[in-house]
Parts: structure tokens; C-alpha cells; sequence
């Protein structure tokens, strides 16, 4: 037993989280475990393949919505350059969209942020053990709510709009016509069931489909 106390194996965690009060209420809570130690803080998304590269966490925990790259992303390119980081992804955005795209990009467990510090460290136990942990309410959700309608075109498209870029703008950014975009934009605007552009994005957004 080393001399702080904590047993001679710790899980080691990666927390990305890019609000420095949160990421460090939460480097602190988890630190007081027994068994788990962060090894590595990031506030960027497109820092965390890099950083997991370096300090070799066993679980990485990740926001969804972060600077330069969103947690699902890096998530993605964990299962590729880390796979054997387990990855739980912690947000304020409780979106069934968000939980099927995490799920496809590789994450063992989906829990939102108003949960208590015990049930977080618990997660991290268990998504290391194998197991797959996902919260009840968004579970139950994300089957009624149904797949996510749109193309990964028509995302991209909806992404690129939602700046206010003109349609020549989003063409040139995705190397698309001015035509190919409209009719990625029309379609998209009639699967979200709206009627323009914005709400367009705002419904997608709102789903977890962007």
C-alpha cells in the first residue's frame, strides 16, 4: 500500500471538460476515490487523443461539447489510437441522438451531469470491468426517439449553416454546388419537420443529431 493510502493499482482517468471551475470540482471529487486517479486534465477535444497517448488512462471521461473537436469525435479517434481506453461520456446534454452517436463511435457507458460523484466513480468501475453503462431515462428515450433521419451530408450542410453562411459559402466550405446544397438543405429541412434553415438546425441540435 503506498504511503497516501491508495491501493497499489489505481484506474487511472482522463477528464476532459472545458470549464476549468467544473473539470476541477470534478478532478478533485474523483480524486478523493480510493481507487482512481486523474492522470490527465484537457479543455480541448482535439488534445485528448494526444494527452491519452501520454498519461495511458484506463477510462477516459469526456464532455460532449468541447473546443476544437467534440468528445464524440474523440471518442472515435480513441477506439482507433487508444483501444484500450475505456470511454464514458459525461454531459449536460441528455439527447437521444447523442447517446446512439456515442454508442457508434465506440463509448462503453452515457451519464448526464446532475448525478452524484459516488454513481459517476461507480461507472468508471464498472465501464472498466467491461461493462456498458448508460442512464436509465436516456436509454429509454433514445429507443422511442428512433435513429437520426438525416444523411451524414445533410449534417455536414447543417453544420456549415449554422454561422449564417450563405449558400455559396457552405458550397465552397464543403466543395459542394450551390444547387447540391440547396437540395441537401431542402431535404434535411423536411425530415427535421420544419421550416427553414435555423430551425432546421435547431431541431437537429435539440435531437443530438449534430
Amino acid at each position: 500500500m503506498p504511503r497516501d493510502g491508495r491501493p497499489a493499482k489505481c484506474i487511472r482517468v482522463l477528464l476532459a471538460e472545458d470549464q476549468g471551475m467544473m473539470r476541477g470540482a470534478l478532478a478533485l471529487l474523483l480524486g478523493m476515490e480510493d481507487d482512481i486517479e486523474v492522470v490527465a486534465q484537457v479543455s480541448r477535444g482535439d488534445t485528448i487523443a494526444e494527452e491519452a497517448l501520454l498519461h495511458r488512462p484506463d477510462v477516459a471521461l469526456l464532455d460532449i461539447e468541447l473546443p476544437g473537436a467534440s468528445g464524440l469525435d474523440a471518442a472515435a479517434e480513441l477506439r482507433e489510437q487508444a483501444p484500450d481506453c475505456r470511454v464514458l461520456i459525461l454531459t449536460t446534454f441528455g439527447r437521444p441522438g447523442y447517446l446512439r452517436r456515442a454508442m457508434e463511435a465506440g463509448a462503453a457507458g452515457f451519464l448526464v451531469k446532475d448525478g452524484p460523484v459516488e454513481d459517476l466513480a461507480a461507472a468508471i468501475r464498472r465501464v472498466l470491468s467491461g461493462e456498458t453503462v448508460v442512464d436509465p431515462a436516456l436509454a429509454a428515450a433514445a429507443l422511442s426517439a428512433g435513429p437520426n433521419p438525416l444523411t451524414a451530408r445533410e449534417c455536414d450542410v447543417l453544420k456549415a449553416s449554422v454561422d449564417g453562411a450563405t449558400v455559396a459559402d457552405i458550397a465552397g466550405r464543403l466543395q459542394l454546388s450551390e444547387s447540391t446544397v440547396r437540395n441537401y438543405l431542402s431535404s434535411a429541412i423536411g425530415k427535421t419537420g420544419t421550416r427553414n434553415r435555423a430551425e432546421a438546425v435547431r431541431e437537429a441540435r435539440q435531437q443530438g443529431w449534430l
